[in-house]
């Protein structure tokens, strides 16, 4: 009798990945230019950005928000429901994101959306093949929808989709250059860490991320880059690596 060893298949290999990958979280007041509503000015800058970071060859994926166009916490205190609430803001990331798509794809970018929230006359739902897929291939993936479900923020989509994606840093645009001992608003003597740990940002509360996406990213050991974005090629440094903002790692 002939007896066969049983071995157990060994699991898919990637292929190696050179070009370098990144996930941008917007917010939506971006969009808005600091008013409800869309900017077409401010998303044509947004996108110049985005393009110029493709061009170095990095492959950019995008998290958009929605407050610009609505906030679930807007009606918390309502008759309206959180769960309903944060439907609603999902809703709006998307109306962002088709925004952001247009624009990019006029400038001759290709670019994909993908949603955490099931609108399939507007876009094909995420999935990390997907996401991956669309990077490998060389376009511009933007996230809408959030994680799909109520209850988590724009940060924990934020992070949930660069670790799901493999991302090698998630960029967080904000208004500020980085991050502070204190709030440089209100302290002068307020100065810029360059990098930090995330066990430095716990010890000396420093508000980063929400709660939920910051354990989420330190977890993973995914670094984050909080950074400035109206600085001229503030999004393509970042993308790049170089050193822009604060680099929070762990």
């Amino acid at each position: 009798m002939t007896t066969h060893a049983l071995t157990e298949a060994a699991p898919p290999v990637e292929s190696p990945r050179s070009a370098r990958r990144v996930l941008l979280k917007l917010s939506g007041e971006v969009f808005g230019g600091g008013k409800v509503g869309v900017d077409p000015d401010v998303v044509r800058g947004i996108a110049r950005q985005i393009a110029a970071a493709v061009r170095e060859g990095v492959q950019v994926a995008v998290v958009v928000g929605g407050g610009n166009v609505f906030r679930g916490a807007q009606l918390r205190d309502s008759s309206v429901g959180r769960d309903g609430a944060d439907r609603m803001g999902m809703l709006a990331t998307v109306m962002n994101a088709l925004a952001l798509r247009d624009v990019l794809r006029s400038r001759g970018a290709a670019v994909e959306i993908l949603t955490g929230l099931a609108v399939p006359d507007v876009a094909d739902a995420f999935t990390r093949e997907r996401a991956v897929a669309a990077l490998e291939a060389g376009k511009i993936l933007v996230l809408a929808g959030g994680t799909g479900h109520p209850y988590f923020t724009t940060d924990t989509a934020a992070a949930l989709r660069a670790v799901e994606i493999g991302a090698d840093a998630l960029l967080k645009a904000t208004k500020v250059d980085g991050i502070y001992t204190a709030d440089p608003a209100k302290d002068k003597k307020a100065t810029r860490f360059r990098t930090v740990t995330y066990r430095e940002c716990l010890d000396r509360r420093l508000e980063v991320m929400d709660q939920t996406a910051f354990a989420l990213a330190w977890e993973n050991g995914l670094a984050i880059v909080v950074f400035d974005m109206r600085r001229k090629g503030a999004v393509r440094d970042a993308a790049a690596g170089k050193a822009v903002g604060t680099r929070v790692t762990a």
